[in-house]
Formats: structure tokens, sequence, C-alpha cells
């Protein structure tokens, strides 16, 4: 069918791909991307070839503008982030929304998520957690975010760039204090890791 397709991506093994997201970017007349040379390797990998198209943090509003075009077209978009589930964490949300506001039929293909996976992984309690994502970079902001969840009786959930998880967990423990934690890197590949410890 027709129509707009967001599509999980492997977060790091490329075998990690759903049989229904290979058909989906092979029958795509378009791909929308967060950075094409990253796409290129996945594609390739499958030896698809189709026109790449970016679709970022800084022109998602005017890539939403091409989707919606595109769809109206009667065209099969397909859009992806580097890794997982675009929306979670990555772009791709305002593409929604310009679709859900111009009656334009979309779906997900789903597959890989970095947080489920970190939450398995972590063995901490996962009947009830909360999904945070991405810390701002501001220790302000930082601190005001923490304290809207410190009080939440359930797992809490974070994406943490490398270059940031000292700065991430010292601003944890000042505001959650004494607290079991785990930290998940490398998901999927060779060196996996999931360390526990307490903040």
């Amino acid at each position: 069918e027709d129509m707009v397709y967001f599509v999980a991506t492997p977060i790091g093994n490329l075998k990690d791909i759903t049989l229904r997201a290979l058909e989906t970017l092979r029958e795509a007349d378009a791909i929308f991307c967060e950075d094409t040379r990253h796409t290129v390797k996945l594609l390739n990998a499958y030896e698809i070839k189709k026109p790449l198209f970016a679709c970022h943090k800084f022109n998602e509003t005017e890539a939403a503008e091409k989707i919606l075009a595109l769809s109206r077209e009667e065209k099969r978009v397909a859009v992806v982030s580097d890794a997982g589930t675009p929306v979670v964490s990555d772009p791709g949300n305002v593409v929604c929304k310009v679709l859900r506001e111009a009656g334009e039929p979309f779906t997900l293909i789903p597959g890989a998520s970095a947080f489920v996976a970190a939450l398995v992984l972590s063995a901490l309690p996962a009947d009830r957690f909360a999904f945070i994502g991405f810390l701002p970079d501001k220790a302000g902001e930082k601190r005001a975010v923490l304290e809207k969840y410190k009080d939440l009786d359930m797992t809490l959930a974070f994406h943490c760039a490398p270059q940031d998880v000292d700065r991430d967990v010292a601003a944890m423990y000042e505001t959650f204090g004494d607290r079991r934690a785990a930290a998940v890197r490398e998901i999927t590949k060779i060196h996996e890791e999931s360390v526990g410890f307490r903040l």
C-alpha cells in the first residue's frame, strides 16, 4: 500500500532487521534518513538502491513537507533514523504530526529499540518504567528534568552520549541519591556490556 512507513533499523548488529523492514525498504520510492552516509551502509549490506533524502533535526519541517507531497502523489516513502526506531529520541515526530494533521496515512514497521534492549540487559525491575531519553546539556536544565522524576517508584531509562556519561551520572546522584543503576553500552555488538552499580 502507498503510504509513509517509519522503519526501525538495527541498533548495532546489521542482522537485527526484520523481513518486513527489508521488504518495505526495497519497495520504497524514496527513503528519508537522518544521515545518508549511515543509511547507505545498511542498504548496501542488503543490496538495496533507492533515492535517499535527509530528514534530521535541522531540516525536519522541510523534509516533512516533502514527505507529505510524495505521499499525496501516492509514492511509498520510508523514514529511518541512524539506529533503532525513528521518532524515539530521533527525528520523525514532526513528520508524524504533519502527516496526522494532513490526514495522510502512516505506519510503523517495528524492530530494534535501544532503551528496551537496555532495560532487559540492566536486570532492573521492568514491570513499570519510564523512558526519559537524553538529558539537556545545561546543568540547570539537566537538574530540572531529573527533579521531575525523582519521586517515581520505577526504573528510569536514559540515553546518554559517551562524552556526557560522567556529568549525567553525577547529576543523577545529586538528584536521586543512593539508588540502584546500570550502565549498558555497545548493545547487540561484540563488546556489549551491562554494569550494575549504585549511584
